[in-house]
């Protein structure tokens, strides 16, 4: 292992002058391969992670890990780890490592198809959680003691025993990470700019009961610092590498979400104008994927709807978009899970983003506090909702994890309006998305206002489960399952909130065993 040289300037173009690095009087760190840091992790440690979504994900290590987790199993030798993250990774870790069989326990979110595999085979044990709880119940000790932080940065710089750690294009759960691991790898990856501290507003409230009010009052308000502290003394090393984000392009906006985005901002104009909006409008949270990213095209366009901001947990590239032909005026969230080209043109242009857009850690982008007092309008997608307004977005016929619930939930049951899209049907038409009952519940029809599919609007606010179900039906549902909906909600006969358990999943059933819930019989 080589020392990482302790003297010298790192230099950072700030909009209006170059600040200066002074690394006179820095730490000297290891200076470690990625296979060196792997080969620390041991066998039933726990491994936390920056990043949230792939983006600002530490990467390099992970990539050894797997690799060493083959080798050791070659040899006849255990190696499982828990890995705990920010929400969502990428293929360099959770999809490697579940193909390795090297993930004893995992936690809060997924999207990668390797790790579903494996979770579904019973062969992971993994906790679906809100993003938004994760720091929280790490701090309260809910997963234990944390071995490892391993931290993607774009650079660092000593400040007596304490190092600060410029975050790249995430923030994550780090604050919390690196202040309870016991050790802590930085992985100083150049494909970022050092610019990216500019967008960071690092933040971690105190522990209860001395926690005070997180003074967020307006989008893009800062709060914390642009830097992570860390404990310098559990710095075992720094693995130097120069990794792209492993962020993903989605489909292009077609005719069905095309039409699903023109719904909800038909809709949210709709309440502007009768004053159930205020008329200056309010921040909006969107979810992530094709049909989300065609609710910010919408927005985007819509004469309409006023110039608005974006209080979220992920930005994407339509926000962006929008951003730079001023519709969105300013965008706060814990992670930019934007195309690598997108993310190259935010750093070129820091002079204009580094006013406009602000990374936070997830505890805070997606605060309860924070979301109710902004008022922000909450949009995400869902599985499939039941006739009486109740939300799965997480498991396929009641067992088997799609994703997983990510912070919807803590957006939908905090923000001022609460809005679910989702398509009809899929699979050709043999599934639908609108069912007598949910096979699992994500968001109760306690939190859902609002939900939109190509079909329509089932505006929910003020009515009650039989209201509430024709609403649904007839907007809602596709026609070739409405006479098949309405059937079910007759045989369900009387009550508050009707349903015949004998027949509720009858949809469901009918997909399992015939492949087509049309075929579903009561």
């Amino acid at each position: 292992m080589k020392g990482l040289v302790a003297n010298g300037f790192w230099a950072l173009k700030n909009i209006e002058n170059t600040i200066i690095f002074n690394f006179n009087k820095l730490m000297i760190y290891a200076k470690l391969t990625a296979a060196e840091a792997a080969a620390m992790i041991q066998n039933d440690e726990t491994v936390a992670l920056s990043g949230f979504t792939p983006n600002g994900v530490a990467k390099a290590v992970f990539r050894e890990l797997s690799k060493r987790a083959l080798h050791e199993h070659a040899e006849g030798r255990p190696f499982k780890v828990g890995i705990i993250t920010g929400a969502s990774t990428g293929q360099s870790v959770e999809g490697d490592m579940a193909a390795a069989n090297a993930i004893k326990f995992r936690t809060p979110f997924s999207t990668n198809k390797d790790f579903r595999e494996h979770v579904n085979a019973g062969e992971i044990d993994f906790e679906d959680m809100h993003l938004g709880h994760v720091a929280e119940r790490l701090r309260r000790g809910f997963y234990g003691e944390i071995d490892w932080a391993i931290i993607e940065v774009s650079g660092f710089m000593q400040a007596g025993s304490t190092c600060r750690g410029y975050l790249t294009s995430a923030g994550g759960v780090v604050p919390t990470i690196v202040r309870m691991a016991k050790h802590v790898i930085l992985e100083l990856n150049t494909f970022h700019s050092l610019q990216s501290r500019l967008l960071h507003d690092v933040y971690e409230p105190a522990r209860c009961p001395h926690r005070l009010p997180i003074l967020i009052n307006q989008v893009t308000d800062r709060i914390g610092k642009e830097f992570v502290e860390i404990d310098g003394h559990k710095i075992v090393g720094v693995v130097e590498c120069c990794i792209p984000e492993e962020a993903r392009s989605f489909k292009p906006v077609d005719e069905v979400t095309s039409r699903m985005g023109n719904f909800v901002a038909d809709f949210l104009v709709s309440d502007l104008k009768r004053g159930l909006l205020p008329k200056e409008f309010l921040p909006v949270q969107s979810g992530v994927g094709v049909i989300s990213n065609a609710v910010l095209e919408a927005l985007g366009h819509h004469p309409g709807i006023p110039n608005f901001s974006v209080y979220t947990e992920v930005v994407q590239d339509a926000v962006i978009k929008h951003m730079k032909n001023g519709k969105i005026i300013d965008a706060s969230c814990s992670s930019l899970t934007v195309t690598n080209e997108t993310l190259m043109d935010i750093y070129s242009n820091m002079d204009f983003f580094y006013r406009h857009v602000v990374i936070r850690p997830s505890e805070i982008s997606n605060s309860p506090e924070v979301i109710r007092r902004l008022g922000v309008i909450a949009m995400n997608t869902a599985m499939e909702c039941d006739i009486y307004g109740h939300e799965n977005s997480s498991h396929v016929c009641g067992s088997q994890l799609m994703n997983g619930i990510g912070g919807s939930c803590d957006y939908e049951r905090n923000g001022y309006l609460s809005i679910f899209t989702m398509p009809s049907t899929t699979k050709d038409g043999r599934i639908s998305t609108i069912v007598p009952m949910c096979s699992h519940v994500d968001s109760t029809e306690h939190d859902v206002d609002v939900i939109v599919t190509e079909q329509g609007v089932a505006d929910l606010r003020g009515k009650g489960p039989q209201r509430r179900a024709i609403e649904i039906i007839e907007n809602c549902a596709h026609p070739d399952y409405r006479p098949l909906l309405r059937e079910y909600l007759r045989k369900a006969g009387c009550g508050h909130e009707p349903h015949c358990l004998s027949s509720a999943l009858a949809f469901h059933e009918a997909y399992l065993t015939k492949g087509d819930m049309r075929l579903a019989s009561f």
